[in-house]
């Protein structure tokens, strides 16, 4: 059985052939496995078809998509991956944004391998709640604050606008195009890291998690660490 954390109907509809059909509405019961996923039809063949459908679409991804440790990486790319993941949502402006990151490497001189930091929309979760945390702090603002319910003035604060943007704003309603890499700075991604760090430093919520994801960014690699992916993902699931 496989259970599933999440789903991306939209993404799973662009890989229709043509001419293109139009994919049933899905809904996923919390704290499922596949064999759970709801079709909202009268026709039990629907139900059949969907999942017919994402087995032929992974069966293809896992052909042809690279793993996301591979170099020569670019935007628009599909990868696979296999790593251990916690995910998230903010308080705030951009609750509906989940993002799924893996723990920072301890020590962190030992930070060689390229991190993984997945966004998405949240309402493709499903299974257990995300854990919700406050922003990354504000900087330049009189007495301080966090992040919830203002605008970022971080360079995080703009990563976190850009994924945001390509994960549940207006321009994301066809999720079968690549999302705008243009905002995701270096400086901003790193602090973003950073802030969700700092929030699963004490407990690690992050288990081994396995899917395919259309790469967003790629931070390249330096003398002190291994960079880090930026992509939106397909499907997440526990590696059973």
């Amino acid at each position: 059985m496989r259970e599933v954390v999440y789903l991306s109907e939209g993404k799973l509809s662009g890989f229709m052939p043509e001419p293109r059909r139009a994919l049933p509405a899905i809904k996923l019961h919390a704290g499922v496995s596949m064999a759970g996923v709801n079709v909202e039809s009268p026709a039990a063949d629907l139900d059949r078809d969907l999942l017919r459908h994402l087995k032929r679409v992974e069966k293809d991804l896992e052909r042809h998509a690279p793993s996301y440790l591979e170099p020569e990486l670019t935007p628009g790319r599909w990868v696979q991956f296999e790593a251990p993941l916690s995910w998230i949502t903010l308080r705030g402006r951009y609750q509906e944004l989940v993002l799924f990151v893996d723990p920072a490497p301890s020590p962190p001189e030992a930070g060689a391998t390229r991190r993984l930091l997945l966004h998405g929309s949240a309402r493709h979760l499903s299974g257990r709640p995300a854990v919700q945390i406050d922003g990354p702090a504000l900087s330049g603002l009189d007495g301080g604050g966090h992040s919830a319910g203002t605008l970022f003035v971080t360079q995080a604060g703009h990563v976190l606008a850009a994924l945001a943007q390509g994960s549940i704003g207006p321009d994301a309603q066809d999720e079968a195009q690549p999302e705008p890499a243009s905002s995701l700075s270096r400086a901003g991604i790193r602090e973003l890291l950073t802030a969700l760090d700092a929030e699963s430093a004490e407990v690690s919520t992050a288990a081994l998690m396995i899917g395919y994801a259309r790469v967003s960014a790629v931070l390249p690699a330096t003398a002190n660490d291994g960079g880090c992916l930026v992509a939106s993902p397909l499907i997440v699931e526990y590696v059973s």
